[in-house]
C-alpha cells in the first residue's frame, strides 16, 4: 500500500509531461542548453504539478477507506521539497547575474536583490521548519537541517549537463536502499521522486531542462532521503561529502572534474543524444 503514491505519481507525471513541455514551448519558456540548443524550461514544474495532483485521489482514498497510504514522514517531505521547488522557480524567472555563494553574498551586502540569497535563506527556513517537532536532540536537528540545505545546493551545482541530477539521485537512492536494506525512505519521498524520475529522463534526452526548479527539488529529495535513511554518524559522513562538493564547486568547475575523470566521464555522458 505504501508504494501506491510512488506508482500513482509516476503515472500522473507520464500523463502530464507532454502537455507541460508543449505548453512551456508554446509560451516562449525556452532557454539554450550547454550546447546552445533551445529547450522548454523549467521542467521542474512537472515534479511539483504531478506531486500535488497525485495527492488528490490518494488523500481521498486514505480518508474514505480509513487506511494508511502515506508514511508519516510525508509531513516533512512535502513542505521542504515543494517549498524549495518554488524558490527555484523564483530563481529561474527572476535570477540576477550573481553566481556562487560569494557572488550572492556580495550582491546582498551591496543592497541588491539576489534570488540566490533568497533561495539559500528560504531553504534554511524551510529545513528548520520541516525538521522541527521530530523529537530530535539539538545536535541531530541541526545536523539534519545542514544536510538538507547542502544537498539542495549540491544538486544545483550538478545541474550543468543533461541527466546529471537524475543519475546522482538514482545512484544515491540505490545506495541508501541497499545500504540500509530498507525502502521505507523511498516510499516516504516517492510521491515526488517518481515525477522527478520522469522529468529527469526528459532532461537527459535533451527534450527539456529541469532549471533550478527541478534541480533544487531533486536536491531536496536527496537530502530528505539521507536524513530519513541514515543514523547520526551516516548523516555526518554525508554532510562532509556535501560540504566538500560545495566548496570545490565554489572555486573549481565540477563539469571539468567529471570530464577529466575516467568512469565519471562515461557515466555522465551515458544516455544523452549524440
Amino acid at each position: 500500500m505504501h508504494a501506491l503514491p510512488t506508482a500513482i505519481g509516476l503515472l500522473v507525471a507520464l500523463a502530464l509531461a507532454p502537455s507541460i513541455i508543449r505548453g512551456l514551448a508554446a509560451g516562449g519558456h525556452v532557454r539554450p542548453n550547454y550546447r546552445g540548443r533551445g529547450l522548454p524550461f523549467p521542467l521542474g514544474i512537472l515534479i511539483i504539478t504531478a506531486g500535488v495532483v497525485t495527492l488528490i485521489p490518494l488523500e481521498l482514498a486514505q480518508q474514505l477507506s480509513a487506511s494508511s497510504i502515506f508514511y508519516p514522514q510525508l509531513s516533512i517531505v512535502l513542505p521542504y521539497a515543494l517549498g524549495v521547488g518554488l524558490l527555484g522557480l523564483i530563481d529561474d524567472n527572476y535570477s540576477d547575474s550573481s553566481r556562487g555563494w560569494r557572488g550572492h553574498a556580495a550582491s546582498t551586502l551591496a543592497g541588491r536583490f539576489s534570488t540566490g540569497a533568497l533561495k539559500g535563506a528560504g531553504s534554511l527556513g524551510l529545513a528548520l521548519y520541516a525538521m522541527s517537532g521530530q523529537g530530535l536532540s539539538t545536535g541531530r536537528y541541526l545536523l539534519a537541517v545542514a544536510v538538507l540545505v547542502l544537498a539542495t545546493n549540491t544538486f544545483n551545482l550538478l545541474d550543468l549537463r543533461p541527466g546529471r541530477c537524475l543519475k546522482a539521485l538514482g545512484l544515491l537512492g540505490a545506495g541508501l536502499c541497499l545500504g540500509t536494506m530498507s525502502v521505507r525512505a523511498l516510499w516516504a519521498v516517492g510521491v515526488l521522486a517518481s515525477p522527478a524520475l520522469i522529468a529527469g529522463v526528459y532532461d537527459l534526452r535533451e527534450r527539456a531542462m529541469l532549471g533550478d526548479t527541478g534541480a533544487n527539488l531533486m536536491g531536496a529529495l536527496a537530502g530528505l532521503w539521507i536524513v530519513l535513511s541514515l543514523s547520526g554518524t551516516g548523516q555526518l559522513v554525508a554532510l562532509a561529502v556535501l560540504l566538500l562538493i560545495t566548496v570545490y564547486g565554489e572555486f573549481r568547475s565540477i563539469s571539468g572534474f567529471v570530464e577529466r575523470t575516467p568512469g565519471l566521464r562515461e557515466l555522465d555522458s551515458w544516455g544523452r543524444p549524440s
